[in-house]
């Protein structure tokens, strides 16, 4: 009786799971009456998902991405540093040419050089501009999939003020992905670094040196339709971004990385032009083949020594040319899950190569700052609940349309300690770290210690945001645990106008006037982990050590650990976990649209509480859609979650999260 008991507990959970996704405007308003859909497959049963295909670049491949490249730069007289990473950032080579310019320079804020902050109007020396090669090339290899091949020109698209960026657009809301620029940083905790499980091996996703980037000059690598890496050059010493999507450039880095590509390109039908979001196509190149001008391209046996030179990076690479990780194989670290790791046999799990999972389901660390902390039982439904939400969802950003989407979803505890990750097979890499981003953030908003922990940074800046935060409340309780956070309501304060997009109003109080604004000062979210990212680039040019695997100067929650490890995310995709009216944790969702992300971890959650009952989402109560905020005579209530309208592969439901 009792198993009977729970089958049919089971069975009506993954039904409901199936119900919830709704309305963009929020996630506690009336029943819609929406139908009850059929049950998601349990797990164990027939796969929704195809395992990667083994592809990966060899030395061959590597050397012929190189000699590619060189023969663009050649004719276009434009020596350049050239980075080849694998698809879960391994670097694989790094050659600078004869004459290169070295040095990086960061674009000044709109408002001037006097308007700087953070890493704005930076300008560094040689060899800074390696750091800038290796950061396109991984934002090509992360952002893509074989769904999917995004560039760093469609990085920079959906990264600024107003989406599309161009001045005809001023006025129109965020990209979708802003602040994603600032993941995969140099000191996230996740990240893994080079050495790391030995000098050679290939255990991935490794840290980028200046997190994604914006700046054209980077694409993915692709053999037989799998993305196997990324190709990044730097050439003419400006590490910027395109803010005007409507031109054509002619960005000779662009070409120079484009011709690389050559033989290693993605089918047509999975490049960004082909994927709208809110309605605007992407943008994946402005260089065409038609553009191309290199000629013969010789060996690189006959390049190295003679046009320039493979680099040893502190840090990143010993000099070498390598070969590429499978990906999807333990050498990766990226791979299958077993049984016993997790239920669902379409799961992807973190591993160290040794056949360790890195984050394993287990139960909260917490028990010092919560009564009952999660236990593992929890934890793996929370896991498995939002995995099976994003099994049944329609991805926004893959190709064809109606492909399932991929997520990688991250659990963590009040501490920000992970209690387990698990992701879509093809789930692109960057969403990795994004997902532990956002769990994190949305626990560490939502927790009574926030307020105290800002304020006991060492950086003025943000104990300023915290003023402003305290200010734009009207309260001076504000983050000190009685509103429950999520990331698309951190969005909302985190931009330079309030509301989003509506020119001439002021900025949220977690920004930067729009004066001070562009891509490489956000607020509050660059000002926590600008120290860590100085100190890295001051260890790539020899001047100091590198940074800890530790973000921000947070107080330590724990010895050695505190509850924003590898910084904080601005974009939706996050809930906190709540055991009655206490925080206990939160999920973080990344790798698909915002909504769809937002999405998985919501009905998880949901579907956690009607499985197992004690958790859930927060109290409708406690959710920051419940906040009103009076701005110049208007008043604007802040937005909890949004869904997709209707979101399921084969069903019709529609608004399948009002309500809960």
């Amino acid at each position: 009786m009792r198993k009977q008991l729970t089958a049919i507990i089971t069975s009506c959970s993954l039904i409901l799971s199936s119900c919830g996704g709704g309305s963009s405007s929020g996630a506690n308003g009336g029943d819609n009456g929406a139908q009850t859909p059929s049950p998601s497959p349990p797990a164990g049963t027939a796969r929704l998902y195809s395992d990667p295909s083994a592809e990966s670049l060899t030395v061959t491949d590597v050397e012929r991405v190189i000699s590619l490249a060189v023969a663009e730069a050649q004719a276009r007289n434009l020596p350049s540093t050239i980075a080849v990473v694998d698809r879960v950032g391994n670097v694989l080579g790094v050659f600078v040419m004869n004459g290169a310019n070295l040095s990086l320079r960061i674009p000044d804020a709109p408002g001037g050089p006097s308007s700087n902050t953070d890493l704005q109007g930076i300008n560094l020396p040689a060899p800074a501009a390696v750091a800038g090669a290796i950061s396109k090339a991984i934002t090509g290899a992360y952002l893509s999939s074989s769904g999917n091949a995004f560039s760093t020109r469609t990085a920079s698209q959906i990264v600024q003020q107003h989406f599309p960026p161009a001045p005809t657009t001023v006025g129109l809301e965020s990209g979708p992905l802003y602040g994603v620029q600032f993941s995969q940083l140099p000191c996230s905790d996740l990240m893994q670094r080079f050495g790391s499980f030995g000098a050679r091996a290939l255990i991935g996703p490794k840290r980028s040196p200046l997190g994604l980037s914006a700046d054209s000059g980077g694409f993915p690598l692709y053999k037989n339709g799998v993305v196997v890496g990324g190709i990044g050059v730097m050439g003419d010493g400006l590490y910027g971004f395109d803010p005007n999507i409507l031109d054509v450039d002619n960005d000779t880095e662009e070409f120079i990385a484009f011709a690389a590509t050559q033989g290693f390109a993605p089918n047509e039908d999975i490049k960004a032009e082909r994927i709208s979001v809110d309605g605007t196509l992407l943008r994946y190149s402005d260089a065409t083949v038609a553009g191309l001008r290199g000629g013969a391209v010789q060996s690189f046996t006959a390049l190295n020594g003679r046009v320039g030179n493979l680099i040893n990076v502190p840090g990143y690479s010993d000099g070498s040319i390598v070969a590429g990780s499978v990906f999807g194989s333990e050498a990766s670290g990226v791979r299958a899950a077993t049984a016993a790791e997790f239920a669902n046999r379409d799961a992807y799990i973190l591993s160290d190569g040794s056949g360790t999972n890195r984050f394993p389901i287990r139960a909260g660390t917490d028990a010092a700052s919560v009564a009952t902390p999660l236990s593992t039982d929890e934890a793996r439904s929370l896991l498995e609940e939002s995995f099976a939400v994003m099994s049944r969802s329609r991805g926004q950003i893959r190709r064809p349309s109606d492909s399932r989407a991929q997520m990688t979803i991250s659990l963590v505890d009040t501490h920000g300690a992970v209690l387990g990750i698990v992701r879509g097979p093809d789930a692109p890499v960057f969403g990795t770290d994004v997902s532990l981003q956002k769990a994190r953030t949305a626990a560490f908003f939502s927790n009574p210690r926030a307020a105290s922990d800002l304020a006991a940074t060492n950086s003025p800046s943000v104990g300023m945001f915290l003023a402003s935060a305290r200010t734009f409340f009207g309260s001076s309780n504000i983050f000190t645990g009685q509103h429950a956070w999520t990331t698309r309501a951190i969005s909302n304060i985190s931009r330079p106008y309030f509301p989003d997009g509506e020119v001439g109003r002021a900025p949220g109080p977690f920004s930067r006037d729009i004066n001070g604004f562009n891509p490489f000062s956000t607020g509050l979210q660059s000002a926590l982990i600008v120290g860590n990212v100085t100190a890295h680039v001051g260890f790539l040019l020899g001047g100091n050590p590198d940074t800890p695997a530790r973000c921000t100067t947070m107080p330590d929650v724990a010895t050695g650990q505190n509850r924003l490890q590898n910084g904080i995310q601005i974009f939706p995709g996050s809930v906190p976990v709540y055991r009655g009216s206490t925080l206990v944790g939160a999920i973080g969702v990344s790798g698909d649209g915002i909504d769809q992300d937002d999405m998985a971890g919501f009905l998880g959650a949901n579907t956690t509480g009607l499985r197992i009952g004690g958790i859930g989402n927060a109290p409708p109560a406690m959710r920051t859609d419940q906040i009103e905020v009076t701005t110049s005579g208007a008043k604007i209530r802040l937005r909890y979650i949004g869904c997709p309208f209707a979101p399921f592969l084969g069903s019709n439901l529609q608004n399948v999260c009002q309500g809960l």
